[in-house]
């Protein structure tokens, strides 16, 4: 790719086959497809796209019967990297000529309980580039998710450039936003779930705002990326009367949107129906943009703040042997899905 030249973008807004694993990858491929077709060279897909987010604790009681049942479904829908699912993404991905990120609910292969929020990188040959797991889970996801590490915690090198992407309230951390801005990330994705606590403001107000923030504050594109309801995950979730109301106000979901380094909306945002927002990369804006301010460079002072990133997962059991003492990561992460080598190519 010519250093400077133009990117079409997509930001994906759909709702999951609500906790059905394979026929929410099979709509992802197709959205993937989708993109190909007309011309995006990259997609942002909502948070936990596959197989669900787990909305149900904004209406009922975090241990009921009803929240346990969707939450035992949620796990065992939940996605492993790599895995059957990952490989039909990165097909799909390599065929639609498409960089993917995607959320999902992530397990670890052959452990039972344990979730992640996760983003999973899959470059336009079909290769999976590694993740990022959301470090700190936001309310009821509590219940569900664990934290990720700072292992996780990264920008990757691509054809289009430095590409990064973070979840949901990841996106107003400042000092994750300068982790990423540190890294030069000239693309950034933001993955949303479909919706916030009814007791919050709409999410769309935020979703705005954050992007506009990161934009001007990293210099980068922000790709965000909302998710929706339907009516069949609407009737899963056996809502109330007023609920339904609520959610029925075009307010209160989507909101997708593409935005500039200079702040501006480009794309978007969309309302609250299955949609596919469209806008275009151009790094002429972000090289005039950085040229004002450039926070990872001429308009920061590493003199006076510096920001120091643990990158190691946690530890939590030692083996001890004649040879010596080897250290088992408590929630073992292959290196090779972290950071890069997955599914690559001679």
């Amino acid at each position: 790719m010519s250093e400077y030249t133009k990117v079409k973008v997509a930001a994906v807004q759909a709702a999951p086959i609500f906790l059905d694993r394979t026929a929410t990858t099979k709509k992802a491929c197709d959205l993937i497809h989708e993109v190909g077709r007309n011309g995006a060279e990259l997609a942002v897909f909502p948070e936990g796209y596959i197989p669900a987010h787990p909305t149900w604790f904004h209406h009922h009681p975090a241990t009921s019967v009803f929240s346990n049942a969707l939450s035992m479904e949620l796990f065992k829908n939940s996605v492993e990297i790599p895995g059957p699912e990952t490989d039909a993404l990165c097909a799909a991905a390599k065929a639609a000529g498409v960089f993917v990120i995607m959320g999902v609910c992530e397990r670890i292969s052959n452990t039972l309980g344990t979730m992640y929020n996760t983003q999973i990188f899959i470059d336009e040959r079909g290769r999976l580039l590694g993740k990022h797991q959301k470090f700190m889970p936001t309310v009821g996801e509590r219940m569900v998710h664990t934290g990720g590490f700072g292992n996780t915690l990264h920008s990757f090198q691509t054809t289009l450039g430095q590409v990064s992407a973070l979840v949901c309230g990841e996106n107003s951390n400042p000092l994750a936003v300068f982790a990423l801005t540190a890294e030069n990330t000239r693309i950034h994705g933001m993955s949303w779930p479909n919706y916030f606590a009814l007791s919050a403001p709409p999410m769309r107000h935020r979703v705005e705002l954050d992007s506009r923030a990161f934009a001007v504050m990293s210099g980068a594109h922000v790709v965000s990326a909302c998710g929706v309801v339907d009516k069949a995950m609407l009737e899963k979730l056996q809502l109330s009367t007023k609920e339904m109301e609520v959610l029925a106000d075009p307010a209160y979901s989507g909101g997708s949107l593409i935005v500039d380094p200079e702040a501006r909306i480009i794309a978007g945002p969309l309302g609250s129906e299955e949609d596919i927002a469209y806008g275009e990369c151009d790094f002429d804006v972000t090289i005039r943009a950085k040229l004002r301010q450039d926070f990872s460079g001429h308009y920061n002072r590493p003199d006076i703040f510096q920001l120091q990133i643990n990158r190691d997962a946690p530890r939590g059991r030692e083996d001890l042997s004649p040879q010596g003492m080897a250290v088992q990561p408590i929630f073992p992460l292959a290196p090779e899905v972290v950071r890069g080598t997955v599914g690559s190519e001679e």
